[in-house]
């Protein structure tokens, strides 16, 4: 269903529901159409039921963060190091190969800063980001970088800032800021089951 606005009608709605006369929607009963109050049509849009399950890397040192320049629809922007999950891979196990191929620089994953849902306005999709904080290592100047990957920066919060229209999404600054200000979860509540193990998990009231 198409987002409604008060005083407007939605294309695409369920059959039997009919348009009244000053109202916003009127569902036929046997007494005749009870008006809905227009409350009762906030209705936010439907979420995919499979949003794209990402993670993203934030690496901080000496207050300047790592991030690339990527091309995306022939447009450069920044963004912390980040890609989707690939099937079969745990959370950590795909953080850890992004950074990789997308810095040539070797993630330590430490903690886990949080989970962002994001709507993309433009495109409508959802991605569900898992971002975790860690340290970097070993790197290797002589691998070429990921498809897209232009070049990587090390910028401090406030050179972030000045490049905000350029950011790839709003959550690479929630991602810094949460990073710099809230409490980090650890490790131990990233979990990861699979047909072998999820049997052997005894279901627990919450």
């Amino acid at each position: 269903m198409e987002r409604q606005r008060p005083g407007t009608w939605v294309a695409g709605r369920p059959q039997g529901l009919k348009r009244m006369p000053g109202a916003l929607l009127a569902e036929p009963t046997g007494d005749g159409p009870v008006l809905e109050h227009p409350a009762r049509l906030a209705i936010i849009p439907a979420m995919p039921s499979s949003p794209e399950i990402t993670v993203a890397a934030v690496t901080e040192a000496d207050g300047r963060f790592l991030v690339v320049e990527e091309r995306i629809n022939r447009r450069l922007v920044f963004n912390q190091p980040a890609g989707h999950v690939e099937r079969g891979e745990t959370l950590l196990e795909a953080v850890v190969r992004e950074v990789r191929e997308e810095t040539a620089w070797r993630f330590e994953p430490r903690a886990l800063i949080g989970v962002y849902l994001w709507r993309n306005p433009a495109s409508g999709r959802s991605t569900l980001r898992f971002a975790f904080t860690g340290a970097v290592a070993d790197h290797d100047a002589g691998q070429p970088l990921d498809r897209g990957i232009v070049r990587t920066h090390w910028l401090s919060r406030s050179e972030l800032q000045q490049r905000e229209p350029q950011l790839r999404s709003p959550l690479v600054m929630r991602c810094i800021e949460d990073y710099l200000g809230a409490a980090h979860q650890p490790l131990d509540g990233v979990g990861a089951l699979n047909l072998a193990t999820a049997t052997s998990v005894s279901a627990q009231s919450v």
